[in-house]
């Protein structure tokens, strides 16, 4: 009997059964890629493309073509050209000559079918497989779902080969909510859209009439907190992205500015900054009840908060000190350390889903960099640098950083970055036009 997980996509349902029989475990895989800062040999995998069963030869297609890049663009694997090949994979059941991936120099071999049955449901079966030490890494596995989930079903196998492969969680099969802008600098229109975390299937969630800013997911997804101008002044809003329902977070009184939200991990709480009287806080609000809670009491402005992992504490910007810095308190309030101490300015902190780095936006000599430091504010490393760079998210598993990019001058325009946090594999994210404020969502459910 197979046991079996559920994944929401939308409206649509994919069933995961979490293992297919006849397979062994390997109990100690000795293929292991350890994610060091240093430069990284990526590892060379082989990935014939997946057999196509019941007329599902462009699908099969596809999902290999998708499970490739993902792998590819993490930095870590270098997929080994087909036609080196020289064993041929034509059925799924059948035991592999290791002798002949060996030959090719594959450390890891990835095989996989596509079934497109009659009543309309796709099915994806994949196996990995250690080849030098010839034994399975863990067990096969099969996803099934409506026609139209392919690429996700693509997205979950590369998850799992990462994370058998690293021993670390993986990141394919999240989405990512942003801006996307059009028009000239002067006069740019702005919609708040998500799209697949590799820049597929882009969804607008609002038009272009008022301006949009700076989304947010919910712990679960689905949810996306997010800054607008419909009122005439910055207002929170929260919108469910399943139904693009979408409310004022709370009725400001006196016409108060809000901004900067960020939901706690529980999800029922949200900080966000509001502005009083010239003077901007922080503050935290239960969305059951409404209550809202002062958290900082400083004659500055305090803003960009963002919670550690556990809820306790919350990181933050304030220029307190005369410039933009970084900044931890209790996630209750009270007395704040300042944790950044190079030179320059600090923004945008944001707390890493592993607890323990910090990314931010550094401002120095005239050059925007994304940075990471620890808690404590030691060990801080420039990730990138150019004209413009700013607004870190980070992927689930706390290794990758989306960030937005823009180039200067009159035409300037906004682009969403990625690079892991050794400063390694930066790329563009592709987008169908200009994109900025990324905010990556966790794995989905």
């Amino acid at each position: 009997m197979l046991t079996r997980r559920t994944f929401i996509h939308s409206t649509s349902m994919l069933a995961a059964s979490s293992a297919l029989p006849g397979y062994a475990f390997a109990q100690t895989p000795p293929l292991r890629l350890e994610i060091t800062e240093g430069v990284i040999e990526p590892l060379p995998f082989a990935l014939p493309t997946f057999i196509a069963e019941g007329g599902a030869g462009d699908v099969a297609s596809d999902v290999s073509r998708v499970i490739s890049a993902d792998l590819r663009g993490t930095g870590l694997f270098r997929q080994i050209p087909q036609d080196a090949y020289i064993s041929q994979v034509t059925n799924f059941s059948a035991p592999v000559s290791y002798p002949d991936w060996q030959a090719i120099n594959a450390q890891a071999l990835i095989t996989g079918a596509v079934e497109q049955r009659a009543d309309g449901q796709l099915v994806v079966r994949f196996r990995l497989f250690d080849v030098f030490s010839q034994a399975p890494m863990g067990e096969g596995l099969q996803f099934v779902g409506p026609a139209d989930s392919w690429r996700r079903m693509a997205h979950t196998v590369a998850d799992q080969v990462y994370s058998r492969i690293t021993g670390e969680g993986g990141y394919f099969d999240t989405r990512v909510a942003f801006i996307a802008e059009e028009g000239p600098k002067n006069a740019r229109l702005k919609r708040l859209a998500i799209m697949d975390y590799d820049g597929a299937n882009v969804q607008y969630l609002t038009d272009s009439r008022s301006l949009v800013l700076a989304p947010r997911f919910s712990p679960l997804g689905d949810q996306i907190l997010y800054t607008s101008y419909e009122s005439g002044f910055p207002q929170v809003y929260l919108m469910d992205v399943a139904t693009v329902q979408r409310r004022p977070l709370e009725a400001i009184p006196g016409g108060n500015m809000t901004f900067s939200p960020r939901f706690a991990p529980d999800g029922q709480t949200v900080v966000l900054s509001l502005e009083d009287g010239g003077n901007t806080d922080i503050y935290s609000l239960d969305l059951a009840t409404g209550t809202r809670t002062r958290l900082t009491q400083a004659p500055s402005i305090e803003t960009g908060p963002s919670f550690s992992p556990e809820g306790d504490r919350i990181v933050f910007e304030s220029d307190r000190s005369g410039n933009q810095q970084i900044y931890i308190m209790s996630s209750s309030g009270g007395e704040a350390r300042r944790i950044s101490q190079g030179t320059g300015r600090y923004g945008t902190p944001v707390w890493s889903p592993r607890g323990d780095y910090i990314a931010f936006t550094k401002q120095e000599a005239g050059r925007f960099h994304i940075g990471v430091m620890r808690i404590d504010g030691s060990e801080e490393r420039l990730l990138t640098s150019s004209f413009l760079d700013e607004g870190p998210t980070w992927a689930p598993n706390g290794r990758v950083i989306m960030f937005t990019r823009e180039t200067p001058g009159d035409d300037g325009a906004p682009a969403v970055y990625s690079v892991d946090i050794s400063g390694r594999n930066l790329q563009r994210v592709a987008t169908p036009g200009m994109a900025s404020d990324p905010a990556w969502s966790p794995l989905q459910r």
